[in-house]
């Protein structure tokens, strides 16, 4: 997507903006501990690392972002570069991809759910949408909007370098696909699950009917508890990641209230689409997540045979890093960089809900793509590693574990 050209004064007040976060960099209230390595992923010559610097452990949630360490940026690393394409996918080629129109939004509001604090959240978006030619969105214009798990805007909770990443690349995948939406960041206290859980409360108290959340961890339980206390709002879209960790069935992903949503390899072809995706699978401990919930009960709409309770995923969108996405990035991070994960898809899928228009009341929207299977991109190449029923892990016509129905092939799919 070739970029406006922008005004001198729109130049000068967005790297003011992006100086200023810079400077931010020097001031990291949580990061990677002293000594610590994070783990080198690599595929096809491209190599990334998992931006939050813990697993999910117990309570304990983990982000789904992924950060490629090796992108060659044709842009200035800090800033604007008028009529220059950033490393990595971005709003055109996703728009191009899923079949979307431009300039969506209008109207909605879509709130992006993570832990930590961000401090450079709202300028580092700047940054993103004036590279792309995006409407601007700011709290002084009353399209963006950072609160607390609480709905504070000043009580924020501590600053984390690695959520940085996450909340990065969750802001700038809501401005590609729906540029005219307001956003509201909800920002939990910790990564644990109760915490989490309370900032979705809080999403959707604020007015939010899209809520989109990168995180996820092992199941337990308490699922079925925080189910009932966190995730059960009808009327309401709620994405969430599948997982970066290849086969097997994460949490929150597997709460039968919401859309779990897997990951794709996404690249230009000759086809009529111009697109090809198949699933992101890297090794096996790392590509989308997928499978059969132990504890949830299966919603009403899903009708696959294999599993008896939840299977995850619903749908799919981009997530491989060898495919990923561009984001601007500096609180615990140098500017332009390149990102995937599920954290990715979860995002661009609330986005499209938004597109799509406002749920009904009292509606499941995760039952909305079922209804509408015709109006996805089946994606029917790939594994995500080796299971029981096949179908759980691999991708095939129709329904299936990684991909679950597809991709976006416009909106027809997530209106209800």
């Amino acid at each position: 997507m070739r970029t406006p050209t922008l005004s001198a004064a729109a130049r000068r007040s967005v790297l003011a903006l992006a100086g200023t976060a810079a400077l931010a960099v020097s001031s990291l209230a949580v990061a990677m501990p002293a000594g610590a390595t994070p783990t080198v992923y690599s595929k096809g010559g491209t190599s990334w690392v998992r931006a939050c610097d813990t697993l999910a452990k117990g309570d304990t949630m983990a982000c789904h972002a992924l950060r490629v360490t090796n992108t060659v940026q044709a842009v200035h690393a800090l800033g604007v570069t008028p009529d220059a394409t950033p490393s990595g996918l971005g709003p055109g080629d996703l728009l191009s991809a899923y079949k979307l129109a431009a300039n969506g939004g209008a109207g909605q509001t879509i709130a992006i759910v993570d832990a930590y604090n961000d401090p450079n959240a709202e300028s580092d978006m700047a940054v993103y949408r004036s590279q792309y030619g995006l409407p601007a969105c700011t709290t002084a214009n009353g399209c963006f909007k950072k609160v607390s798990q609480t709905g504070s805007t000043t009580s924020l909770p501590a600053n984390n370098s690695g959520w940085a990443g996450e909340i990065s690349l969750d802001l700038d995948m809501v401005s590609a696909i729906a540029p005219n939406a307001h956003v509201i960041l909800v920002e939990a206290k910790t990564a644990s699950m109760a915490n989490l859980g309370t900032a979705v409360n809080e999403a959707v108290k604020l007015g939010a009917k899209f809520v989109s959340n990168s995180y996820g961890g092992g199941e337990s339980s308490s699922d079925t508890s925080y189910d009932t206390s966190y995730f059960n709002h009808p009327g309401v879209a709620i994405t969430v990641s599948a997982g970066d960790s290849a086969y097997g069935a994460q949490y929150p992903a597997a709460s039968k209230y919401v859309t779990s949503v897997g990951g794709t390899a996404l690249r230009k072809d000759s086809s009529t689409r111009g697109w090809s995706e198949s699933v992101w699978y890297t090794n096996s401990t790392e590509g989308t997540g997928s499978g059969c919930s132990a504890y949830d009960a299966k919603p009403a709409w899903q009708k696959d045979t294999g599993c008896a309770k939840r299977t995850i995923s619903d749908v799919s969108a981009v997530a491989d890093p060898a495919t990923g996405v561009a984001v601007y990035q500096t609180y615990g991070g140098s500017g332009w960089a390149v990102y995937g994960g599920t954290s990715a898809s979860s995002p661009i899928i609330a986005s499209v809900y938004a597109l799509a228009g406002t749920p009904s009341a009292g509606s499941s929207p995760a039952s909305f793509p079922y209804a509408h299977t015709s109006s996805l991109f089946d994606v029917t190449t790939g594994s995500n590693g080796s299971c029981s029923p096949a179908y759980l892990c691999k991708a095939g016509v129709g329904f299936d574990g990684p991909t679950g129905l597809g991709t976006p092939n416009g909106t027809a799919a997530f209106k209800g």
